[in-house]
């Protein structure tokens, strides 16, 4: 019985520190440097991944080809423009468009593009069931199509917090893979050779 409740009460204890500790790397960054990835061994991203560029202009060059006009709203965002996102909503005015703190998005890595659907006009639109080719299906869902086609994921098919207008490639990265500085390879190439 009383070796019972010391291995109850060690378990216990080692899940409430594995749970501090989690609270304290994600609330508090630079509490537990140790812990942490080197910041500067990761290369500093300041724009979108050339293989995702490449596949963000094949994007925009087919849904030409299908008689539709695309704009890319934004692509590689920085930490300071995910915290502006972020608290739309919650501490700015506005709504809540994102749920990604800085660091926490794949736009911040480079690696994800948000479109909508730009008319004749130049006017932009982020209407779904928008059927300007005349061809009996949705512009949007064509522009998706093509995306996975090229090896976007499209934020549409999130179950928690649909985002419709993003699409990502993330090199089968994780978030917290990219936040301990793990970076795609920069060859489109070697990318493509590593996933076969």
């Amino acid at each position: 019985m009383v070796k019972r409740r010391k291995t109850t009460i060690l378990l216990i204890a080692v899940a409430l520190l594995a749970f501090y500790y989690m609270q304290i790397q994600t609330s508090i960054p630079g509490v537990l440097p140790e812990l942490e990835w080197n910041k500067e061994e990761a290369p500093p991203i300041t724009d979108l991944h050339p293989y995702v560029l490449e596949q963000k202009n094949k994007l925009v060059s087919r849904a030409k080809e299908q008689k539709i006009s695309i704009i890319i709203t934004d692509g590689f965002r920085s930490h300071e423009e995910q915290t502006r996102l972020y608290n739309q909503g919650r501490t700015t005015d506005g709504s809540i468009v994102t749920n990604a703190r800085a660091g926490e998005s794949y736009h911040n890595y480079g690696l994800a593009i948000d479109f909508a659907l730009q008319l004749e006009d130049g006017t932009v639109i982020w209407d779904m069931e928008y059927d300007g080719n005349r061809n009996g299906k949705s512009d949007w869902m064509e522009v998706v199509s093509i995306a996975k086609d090229l090896g976007f994921h499209w934020g549409g098919d999130w179950t928690g917090f649909p985002d419709y207008p993003h699409l990502q490639i993330d090199f089968g990265l994780t978030i917290r893979e990219l936040q301990r500085g793990e970076r795609p390879p920069l060859d489109p190439e070697e990318y493509m050779e590593a996933a076969k």
